[in-house]
């Protein structure tokens, strides 16, 4: 039997990388997915690559709290939501002193602010129901400094403790909180941050000293569907008693 049958997952980022590996991996499962981004075009591509129609797609903005908060109540309506996904998320980079303070909000407006409105909205639903798993998407960067990534460091170390602090909070009422932070994977954002040329794969595997980076001990970049695996398996039944954890998936580049 399928592990998501009957069952309701909101995934946030949905329109790319490791949020729409989730889509995909969930719907595979017999989930419902409800699929939230801004790019509305990108959600278009992901279901006319997904072919389903339970796959449903929500263009919206996770920092406007108010639309937030009446979309989530209207979706869980129609789709009391058994999961929730938060894979949005947006990287700015660049030394400190160089920061502007404009990309530093949009990065805790999008990767913190954006997580607490739609895990807060949805919390609010499961806990009527007893039951719920939220994972959030926060990043090996979120415990070990990288140079040039201040900010995003600091936003995706935010969205770590946001999540475990939930999942203590809302644990008594049978809602799962837990976090998986990828490392180096296979994704826009990867290549925003490193390039697209062909020496990418070994500059990631061999590490930079330079950079105070290590390689990957596995010998390879993760793809977004490693990622979604993970995330599946803590969204689902055989996580039944795992909450407030942060899986690491990296290849092994923080040594755990």
């Amino acid at each position: 039997m399928k592990r998501f049958a009957g069952k309701s997952v909101m995934v946030t980022g949905a329109a790319s990388g490791i949020g729409a590996a989730v889509a995909g991996r969930l719907l595979a499962e017999g989930a419902t997915v409800i699929a939230l981004d801004c790019d509305s075009s990108g959600l278009e591509a992901l279901t006319a690559e997904l072919r389903s129609d339970k796959v449903k797609l929500h263009a919206a903005d996770i920092t406007d709290r108010e639309h937030i908060t009446s979309l989530v109540s209207r979706i869980d309506e129609q789709y009391p939501l058994d999961g929730l996904v938060n894979a949005a998320g947006v990287m700015e980079a660049g030394p400190f002193e160089q920061l502007s303070a404009q990309a530093w909000l949009r990065l805790f407006e999008i990767n913190v602010h954006g997580t607490f409105h739609v895990s807060q909205s949805v919390a609010r639903c499961m806990l009527a129901r007893h039951r719920g798993a939220i994972v959030s998407v926060a990043s090996n960067a979120a415990t070990t400094p990288r140079v040039n990534l201040s900010g995003y460091c600091a936003s995706k170390a935010a969205v770590a403790m946001l999540t475990r602090c939930m999942g203590l909070e809302l644990g008594r009422q049978g809602v799962r909180c837990n976090v998986v932070s990828p490392g180096s994977t296979r994704t826009p954002m990867l290549h925003q941050l490193a390039g697209h040329d062909e020496t990418l794969d070994r500059r990631m595997v061999e590490g930079d000293l330079g950079l105070h980076r290590i390689g990957i001990p596995l010998g390879k970049i993760a793809e977004p569907q490693d990622i979604a695996a993970g995330i599946a398996f803590l969204l689902s039944d055989d996580a039944n008693h795992i909450t407030l954890q942060n899986l690491v998936m990296d290849g092994g580049a923080t040594f755990g």
